[in-house]
């Protein structure tokens, strides 16, 4: 049993909404994020960089200020609003690609706790950490955790029916998206998704791990002066069958002091080594490609793993066990510096440039996992190796605002 609520959001006036929203701040170069905080002062960004300048000089939590102290005067000057009334909203984001529709709405802290919201990623104490000092000083989130949901025709029909009204917002993005909101905010249409979600046995989140953990760690630290809103955190629900879920491609600095005959020769032990003449990625579950040296390569595993051991199965896993970690010596996915990550919506030359102007030795093309695989794991309690997954959509930032 799901429990949502509707909450009283913050949001762009009307006529600046495509202005204000951004990408997540970390997906901006530098040189993108110096222009659009030039030419752009409506621009979320104003906002959030303020948390990122100047890091080695200025204390965090006086960076923190800054932003809180921004953010008011973004609702001041009228560029932000406040809802009067509580309210979920649907929310659509289309592409060439994709069309992802999915609900804003409170998910429940104490569905966090006891493990109606499933997690398939571990979470890091010191980011958790930072990221819950950042929620403290500033009083707002406008990241959503990415929520999935099982199949329910019931809930698709009311959607369907939802987008030929009129959208509160509807607005193209630069990256050539278009972003669709509509809001729910009577009663009837509350009652029932609530009511629709109460009878949705679990909920698991595809990204947003650190997000929900410091929500939780929050309350925690606050429980005897929490708001309601406190008890809740802001999600994206969105149905299982409209997640994409895209591989994160790896890169090493070199060969940890073998020659490149010598390494092929060992994987020849575990896997079938073919060289290939065309860019190349695999298509089906214990496949690999790999670049090396000009030239690509497919690797397939000889013995396949017990299927009963979960997380052994993965790919990712798979490759950490028998290449990274064993012939490469990469111990620490999240803090080695020999290795680097390309998530796999990206291009694959973008890998093949890296390796080829000399920046990184070798490549390594996974094939990505699946909802049941994430699934599976969670109800396990099993988790997957870092960097697994790049899961889309991803959502505009200063679009909707949740308080607490």
């Amino acid at each position: 049993m799901a429990d949502i609520i509707p909450f009283k959001a913050v949001r762009p006036a009307a006529d600046k909404v495509s202005l204000v929203t951004t990408r997540p701040y970390d997906d901006y170069s530098a040189a993108e994020l110096a222009s659009w905080l030039d030419f752009n002062p409506f621009s979320f960004l104003h906002i959030v960089n303020l948390a990122f300048i100047n890091q080695e000089k200025i204390d965090p939590l006086r960076r923190y200020k800054m932003v809180a102290t921004k953010y008011q005067d973004f609702k001041r000057d009228g560029i932000l609003i406040k809802d009067e009334n509580p309210a979920m909203y649907l929310y659509q984001i289309k592409s060439k690609k994709n069309n992802f529709v999915g609900i804003l709405a409170g998910t429940s802290l104490k569905d966090y706790e006891t493990n109606v919201i499933k997690k398939h990623e571990n979470t890091l104490k010191y980011r958790v950490e930072n990221l819950k000092d950042y929620f403290k000083e500033t009083k707002f989130n406008t990241e959503p955790v990415l929520m999935m949901y099982p199949n329910c025709d019931e809930l698709e029909q009311w959607i369907a029916k939802k987008m030929n009204q009129t959208p509160l917002y509807d607005f193209s993005t630069t990256n050539r998206e278009r972003h669709v909101l509509w809001k729910i905010d009577s009663e009837e249409e509350l009652n029932f998704i609530q009511k629709t979600f109460k009878e949705i046995p679990n909920l698991y989140i595809a990204d947003g791990h650190h997000r929900s953990a410091t929500s939780d760690l929050l309350l925690k630290e606050n429980s005897k002066n929490a708001s309601n809103n406190m008890n809740y955190f802001m999600s994206f629900l969105i149905c299982e069958k409209l997640i994409q879920i895209n591989e994160y491609n790896r890169l090493i600095h070199d060969l940890n002091g073998m020659e490149t005959d010598e390494f092929l020769n060992i994987l020849n032990e575990k896997f079938s080594v073919e060289k290939v003449h065309e860019y190349w990625k695999p298509t089906e579950k214990y496949t690999f490609g790999m670049y090396l040296e000009g030239s690509f390569y497919s690797l397939t595993l000889k013995n396949i793993p017990d299927k009963e051991q979960i997380s052994d199965n993965l790919d990712a896993q798979i490759l950490y066990d028998l290449i990274l970690n064993p012939l490469l010596n990469i111990k620490d996915l999240r803090t080695d510096n020999r290795i680097s990550y390309i998530p796999g919506n990206k291009n694959i030359m973008e890998l093949v440039n890296k390796v080829d102007n000399g920046e990184f030795k070798i490549g390594f093309i996974l094939y990505p996992s699946s909802v049941n695989e994430i699934k599976t794991l969670a109800d396990n309690d099993l988790t997957m190796p870092p960097k697994s997954t790049y899961i889309e959509p991803k959502l505009r930032n200063g679009l909707i605002i949740y308080e607490f």
